[in-house]
């Protein structure tokens, strides 16, 4: 029987499916995860490797996995995974960029509001002050959102989510990506592809949709945020490292830029101590996927790669170069 190896014991409800079929391995408490060392000692044996985001499928894995075919993987990223070894020892691997694609157009779109018009630092404002907090007409004045233009980098299923809510805002998208879209979809979303220089020129509101890769590293640092208007809002829903975070801080405390909306940190899962002191920043702890709905769907979706590898009844969202 073909055994699958999981790393993570959550969301068992997305995996029936591929526990009616095959030997499924969990970690034995619910909520948890094996370790890598755990992991690297039981791989031998196993078919198919269902690995989680954050979970470091490295050379030494892949080198030792002597019986694998698959990595399926939590997540439309996989930055966790060395992809080259992987495809040069001949195993295939798998993603879930759908079900993560309305979440995190969601999120960016409200981390854009929210750090336009103020909402979260109002909202500690009245928590704080209550009475005493100064309500007037010229008081906390936020940016508008209607007419300004969105400058969206990276224009995969996730950018063009978010491009159209954005005009559902009323709002100009313009956009920059490794190539662009056909003149019928550009039609079709209201977007104009530009430069990354003009992009940024132009744009009142940045927000990065760009996958992780060595090429997108830093894509936003001091020279960059240098062209931004300083009126300008960045919003970062996809990879922390996408933005020199420290750039960053100086540009917010400078007034090179106006904000940042940022679900995402290039240190890890929390950002720089001097981002937690700015009242123009809004920031939200990795959750763009993070609903119940859409960690089930990504579960099944794990799933739907395993099943359609082994028994080729359903597509597979193969990654196929690094």
């Amino acid at each position: 029987m073909i055994r699958i190896l999981v790393t993570y014991n959550l969301f068992r409800e997305g995996f029936a499916e591929l526990e009616s079929r095959y030997d499924v391995t969990f970690p034995p408490d619910a909520g948890h995860s094996f370790t890598f060392a755990e992991v690297l000692e039981k791989i031998a044996g196993y078919d198919a490797l269902c690995s989680m985001f954050d979970f470091p499928v490295n050379r030494e894995l892949i080198d030792r996995a002597t019986g694998l075919k698959l990595i399926s993987n939590y997540a439309a990223g996989y930055d966790n995974i060395d992809v080259a070894r992987a495809l040069e020892k001949g195993l295939t691997v798998t993603n879930t960029p759908d079900p993560v694609i309305n979440p995190t157009a969601n999120l960016a779109l409200a981390l854009l509001l929210d750090t336009a018009r103020r909402v979260s630092e109002c909202d500690r404002k009245l928590r704080a002050q209550g009475r005493r907090m100064i309500v007037g007409i010229e008081e906390n004045p936020g940016m508008p959102v209607s007419g300004k233009t969105l400058g969206i980098i990276g224009m995969g299923r996730i950018g063009k989510a978010l491009c159209r809510r954005a005009k559902a805002c009323g709002m100009r998208i313009i956009y920059h990506n490794r190539r662009p879209l056909c003149m019928e979809e550009e039609t079709r979303l209201g977007t104009v592809y530009t430069s990354r220089d003009d992009l940024l020129e132009q744009a009142d509101f940045v927000s990065l949709n760009a996958p992780y890769t060595p090429e997108t590293y830093h894509i936003i640092g001091e020279a960059e945020l240098k062209k931004m208007k300083p009126t300008a809002i960045l919003i970062n829903t996809a990879r922390g490292p996408l933005v020199d975070e420290k750039a960053l801080i100086s540009a917010l405390q400078t007034g090179e830029i106006h904000g940042a909306g940022l679900d995402v940190f290039e240190f890890g899962d929390h950002p720089l101590p001097e981002l937690l002191e700015m009242e123009n920043v809004v920031m939200t702890p990795h959750i763009g996927t993070q609903t119940a709905y859409s960690r089930i769907e990504m579960a099944k979706a794990v799933c739907n790669n395993v099943i359609g590898f082994f028994e080729k009844d359903r597509p597979v969202t193969r990654i196929l170069k690094p």
